[in-house]
């Protein structure tokens, strides 16, 4: 008897696996859109996708009246900048600290707790006092994401340091290594490909804390565009944006990915056979 869970699909039924899911979806859209238009013309809930097209190439291909700018091309522009120097900020700080954390134990008992502590504090919650402190500026927004998703960068890296087998650190000392040389040779390579895995993971809550940012206080950005235009009920712009917001999420997602396996083949050794 076969069983299911031996049954592994080849490359053109995995595609088609793939697909399918997304053009139930598309279709479901496309039929509940057609019935509440036919009971109500003006139903601004559910806009047909020839509706929103007709948005999106507006807002893609013509310059904005007070600013002349292209709408959909300067929002996502302002949104990427912030993301990635969030994302940056977060990494570097998380990638020292975890290293720091998971390799000295004088750093681990004097700062585990407290960024134990800082992770469990709601990023949103303090949304207020970053604006108080830092202004209603780029600065405040970064420092959200910043804040966001640093402690879990943190605490993870620390655990995939301390999970490195003690006989690698061993042999290390043995052999004359310092403490730099053995963070910077034996731990950080081991380190890179968790933290690119661990950026994968925290692209849902830094795109959450992005677009909350840019809807409190800001003058572009892909958030600012949604919560701007929610007022006038323009759903015919809102869920293109959702979706971008999503499609670029995906592409990050798939970028980090494909950095992780050029840079680290070793590391997924275990998937390739």
């Amino acid at each position: 008897m076969r069983r299911a869970i031996n049954i592994v699909p080849g490359s053109g039924t995995r595609i088609l696996l793939a697909f399918l899911p997304f053009l139930l979806i598309a279709c479901l859209y496309v039929v509940a859109s057609a019935e509440r238009q036919a009971a109500n013309p003006g139903d601004k809930l559910l806009p047909p996708i020839a509706q929103m097209a007709t948005s999106v190439s507006r807002l893609a291909s013509e310059p904005d009246r007070r600013s002349g700018n292209l709408t959909l091309w300067s929002d996502t522009a302002a949104s990427l900048r912030r993301l990635a120097m969030g994302l940056g900020a977060a990494a570097s700080i998380g990638l020292v600290l975890g290293l720091a954390l998971g390799l000295l134990p004088m750093a681990s008992a004097g700062l585990s707790p407290l960024v134990a502590v800082v992770s469990m504090i709601p990023p949103m919650a303090i949304l207020p006092v970053l604006f108080i402190v830092f202004g209603l500026g780029e600065l405040s927004k970064v420092v959200l994401i910043v804040i966001g998703i640093t402690p879990f960068l943190v605490r993870d890296l620390a655990m995939t340091v301390a999970a490195i087998p003690r006989e690698q650190m061993v042999k290390a000392q043995t052999l004359g290594a310092s403490t730099w040389q053995i963070m910077l040779r034996v731990a950080l390579p081991q380190t890179m490909p968790r933290l690119i895995e661990a950026l994968r993971l925290s692209l849902g809550p830094a795109f959450l804390f992005l677009i909350s940012a840019e809807a409190i206080a800001a003058e572009s950005g892909l958030g600012y565009r949604i919560f701007l235009v929610r007022r006038y009920l323009a759903m015919d712009v809102i869920l293109p944006y959702v979706a971008w917001i999503t499609l670029l999420a995906y592409l990050f997602d798939w970028l980090l990915a494909r950095i992780a396996r050029r840079g680290f083949p070793w590391a997924y050794g275990q998937e390739a056979r």
